[in-house]
């Protein structure tokens, strides 16, 4: 029997986990990407792994990996999934990403589907084990004739509470850039039959809180279109439905903050000539940036010693000290900084933190709350908790298709039982589970 080869585009961060998995489960990997050296390491001179240097740009180059393949796994940036997507098309490969669905993906569904193809998206953490989950609870009430009124879903990836020692409390464990552009989402939910919109200026403004077994007080502030989310679960009577992303607490104020000066802004300014407190005083339309903090501290009216200045000072954003940029956006200023101080150490443990919260109604009037939990964390050294929960979703789902496991057609979601039981079944056996608590009281729903 051949034994089959999977193409892996991309090397980040979360790479290695599924590239040790597959090869592990005598699978042939070949690892393109234009961060050669990183692939290398990764597959550590495993006979069964290929190690190529391969940028975007080379559509040519990905036409021929993409032929010679059984399936394409892409963790490129979300931006060339669709360029990946219409080459596999034309080659009739599956595909698996770790990505949101995008409108245009969506419609590649006939395609796929005419194309005899899966393209497998959202098999990651939060999108993917969120999902999975998620749907494994909502099946199992509705096969008792339940309905689903209210859900809560909240999932943050995090350093360990000892290693949270910069005034943001958090260090990146997977795409600083993607953290930041995050903050300037919209959010929208359902708070007791209320629709909610957000705009981004408003995204970290009333964050709740909740306090987790291992972990502690965590801040909670949502997390973008929560309501698209009853259609692809299939719970049309819900109330409330609210996704939300977990912090420690001190980072919703300090991105509020950051957003009100205009620090995480994408718009384009002349910063030539510039320090970084210059910057910082232009954006704020104060004269200098003399004694910028007491300045800032005033016109925003609040504590000179507040945690969200505090994290500003950390970065550097007070410094008399020349940028060395010309036309830039503060988004890009601000980012660089985090990626320079925040960084996640191999000494360090980061976490990964997931709860579901859903209060269930039945037939006979009765009511239950139900809440399911992760945490896991990483091993200092060894594979991050993120770059586990996102990976290993993922290889599984590779794994499950090369062997016929998953015969669906299309473009999906992990959100049918014939894709999420399976994959959640090998995910347990590597400890990846939620655990679940059923027929818990009313009190136990979260007031949101």
């Amino acid at each position: 029997m051949n034994m089959k080869k999977v193409l892996i585009l991309g090397a980040g961060m979360v790479a290695r986990p599924i590239i040790r998995y597959l090869l592990e489960n005598g699978i042939q990997v070949v690892v393109a990407s234009n961060t050669p050296e990183r692939g290398e390491k990764m597959i550590a001179g495993h006979p069964a792994g290929k190690n190529l240097s391969w940028s975007v740009e080379d559509l040519p180059g990905l036409e021929s990996l993409v032929r010679d393949s059984d399936l394409v796994v892409s963790i490129l940036p979300y931006l060339f999934h669709l360029k990946v997507a219409a080459t596999a098309l034309k080659y009739k490969k599956d595909m698996v990403t770790t990505s949101y669905v995008k409108p245009e993906m969506d419609a590649l569904d006939n395609d796929a589907k005419n194309a005899g193809i899966i393209i497998l998206n959202e098999m990651g953490l939060d999108p993917g084990i969120d999902h999975m989950t998620a749907m494994r609870i909502i099946d199992t009430v509705h096969r008792k004739n339940g309905r689903i009124e209210e859900f809560y879903s909240l999932c943050g990836a995090l350093c360990a509470p000892e290693a949270a020692t910069n005034p943001f409390r958090y260090k990146f464990s997977w795409s600083p850039k993607g953290v930041v552009m995050a903050s300037n989402n919209d959010a929208k939910f359902l708070n007791k039959g209320v629709e909610v919109n957000l705009p981004t200026e408003d995204l970290f403004k009333n964050p709740f809180s909740i306090d987790f077994p291992g972990v502690g007080s965590l801040e909670v502030y949502p997390n973008r279109d929560s309501i698209s989310y009853i259609d692809i679960y299939g719970i049309p009577g819900v109330r409330t439905i609210y996704r939300g992303t977990f912090r420690f607490p001190g980072w919703c104020e300090t991105l509020d903050i950051l957003k009100k000066t205009g620090m995480i802004s994408n718009d384009k300014v002349n910063m030539t000539g510039m320090t970084y407190a210059g910057l910082v005083a232009f954006l704020a339309g104060l004269n200098n940036p003399s004694d910028i903090r007491q300045k800032l501290a005033g016109k925003l009216l609040i504590k000179e010693s507040s945690v969200a200045l505090e994290a500003m000072q950390y970065l550097g954003l007070f410094d008399n000290k020349p940028m060395n940029r010309r036309i830039d956006s503060p988004f890009e200023v601000t980012s660089d900084l985090m990626i320079e101080k925040m960084m996640i150490r191999d000494s360090d443990r980061d976490l990964v933190v997931m709860q579901h919260i859903f209060l269930a109604s039945y037939p006979d009037g009765k009511k239950e709350v139900i809440r399911s939990r992760m945490l896991d964390f990483g091993m200092p050294g060894g594979d991050t908790a993120i770059s586990r929960t996102v990976a290993l979703p993922a290889a599984v789902g590779v794994k499950l298709i090369l062997e016929n496991k998953i015969a669906v057609k299309g473009v999906y979601r992990p959100v049918i039982s014939d894709i999420y039981n399976p994959v959640l079944d090998e995910l347990e056996k590597m400890n990846i589970k939620m655990t679940e608590e059923y027929g818990l009281p009313e009190s136990e729903n979260l007031k949101g």
